[in-house]
């Protein structure tokens, strides 16, 4: 960046854009006096493909062009044999916690009955709690990650029958 504060380098931006369009980053942040540059690129999900039945032998796809991750196409073996059409999907990016805080209780458990907008989980994304609310009432069958274990978006994180 240059010295002049408050006065944007075109440049250092483009290059910050290409190093989030070469990587498998979708955004970049970076701070200096008091200008701060976030770059970032939008992915899309297609919901339609998520919930589409896994066929035995796939059509070819050509490669999409962007380097952005392609929508997620689960077996059973994804979510231990689950079927996970009703499984609980993390909305960001982010570190999954099962309790409020270290060493206190988690939220829930395997067998647990639960209400719809109970707290399931928490999910830390840049320094902020996200609480993660039951989408409906039912038994918690199988909770599919740990405890601070690294989370991506639209990832299953627990199912509910």
């Amino acid at each position: 960046m240059t010295k002049e504060k408050n006065k944007l380098d075109p440049d250092f931006i483009r290059q910050l854009a290409e190093l989030v369009q070469s990587t498998d980053l979708t955004e970049i942040e970076v701070e200096q006096d008091d200008l701060r540059i976030r770059v970032a690129r939008e992915i899309i999900v297609q919901q339609a493909a998520i919930a589409a039945p896994v066929a035995a032998a796939p059509a070819p796809v050509a490669a999409p062009a962007t380097a952005a991750p392609a929508p997620i196409a689960e077996t059973a073996a994804a979510g231990g044999g689950q079927d996970l059409s009703n499984a609980v999907r993390s909305p960001m990016v982010g570190t999954a916690y099962m309790s409020p805080e270290p060493g206190a209780a988690a939220f829930i458990a395997v067998g647990d009955q639960v209400r719809e907008g109970q707290t399931l989980m928490i999910v830390e994304a840049m320094k902020t709690m996200n609480h993660i609310p039951a989408t409906k009432s039912g038994k918690v069958t199988a909770i599919l990650v740990e405890d601070a274990q690294p989370v991506e978006f639209d990832e299953p994180l627990i199912i509910i029958e």
